[in-house]
């Protein structure tokens, strides 16, 4: 997404609306758990004062996510608020502050970076597919509740047990 400094600097401090369909599909290239991203609609305002260029936009789309306990694709919606500050003076040093070298100032990578900064860690699935998706057994292994586990006798102590129902049925055979 392109902002042309020129048309910047012709609106004489006034503010410069945009508002454009960004297609940023490559970050789920990088090495992140997006899946797939659609292109996202950013809207927001462009205002030069003398060489300081602010950018205050909203950055709205939706990612494919790996769901955390079923690896399903999840879809996430996102709204992200941004303001990025630009500079066309090499002399000016800030932290936060970007220069823009020629006569255009690209917003592209900065809207992928705020996209990355906002994904969440973990996603999940809702119920329904939680359930379809969920494993129950594999090999050697079966998914137990823990209403199942109560119920179930450890096998190691399986013998325990009826030797002990065997000494109180001899209590109650000789009383």
């Amino acid at each position: 997404m392109k902002i042309y400094i020129q048309k910047l600097k012709q609106s004489q401090g006034e503010s410069v609306s945009f508002h454009e369909e960004v297609d940023i599909s490559d970050i789920a290239e990088l090495e992140n758990d997006i899946r797939r991203i659609e292109p996202v609609l950013v809207d927001g305002t462009a205002r030069m004062d003398g060489e300081d260029i602010t950018c205050d936009f909203q950055i709205q789309g939706t990612m494919i996510l790996p769901c955390a306990r079923t690896l399903v694709d999840v879809p996430y919606d996102f709204s992200i608020h941004a303001i990025e500050t630009f500079t066309t003076s090499a002399y000016r040093e800030e932290e936060e502050v970007y220069l823009v070298n020629g006569e255009v100032l690209d917003l592209t990578p900065f809207i992928k970076e705020n996209v990355l900064l906002e994904m969440p860690l973990r996603v999940f699935a809702d119920e329904d597919k939680l359930e379809a998706n969920t494993m129950k057994e594999g090999n050697g292994w079966t998914l137990v509740t823990e209403e199942e586990q109560s119920e179930k006798v450890d096998p190691r102590l399986e013998k325990l047990k009826s030797l002990l129902d065997d000494k109180s049925n001899e209590k109650d055979s000789k009383g």
